[in-house]
């Protein structure tokens, strides 16, 4: 299990951090995902043998909002 923080912009609202939530959630491997508005960013657990960053990252997108690794 790997252990990964990330930056998320597009957030306005906990309705927003909830779609986030539910769009990493849905992918296989993933174990757990806390997203924060107030730090606009999210940590996941994830079995990086299923699933990778840019998975990851392409969900949070694909449900309307900007992710990258954290720097």
């Amino acid at each position: 299990m790997l252990k990964q923080k990330f930056d998320v912009g597009g957030m306005d609202c906990e309705h927003c951090v909830a779609n986030v939530e539910r769009a990493v959630k849905e992918l296989s491997g993933i174990s757990e995902v806390e997203v924060s508005l107030e730090e606009e960013s999210m940590v996941v657990d994830f079995d990086d043998a299923v699933v990778n960053i840019q998975a990851i990252i392409d969900a949070v997108v694909e449900a309307g909002y900007e992710a990258a690794l954290a720097s």
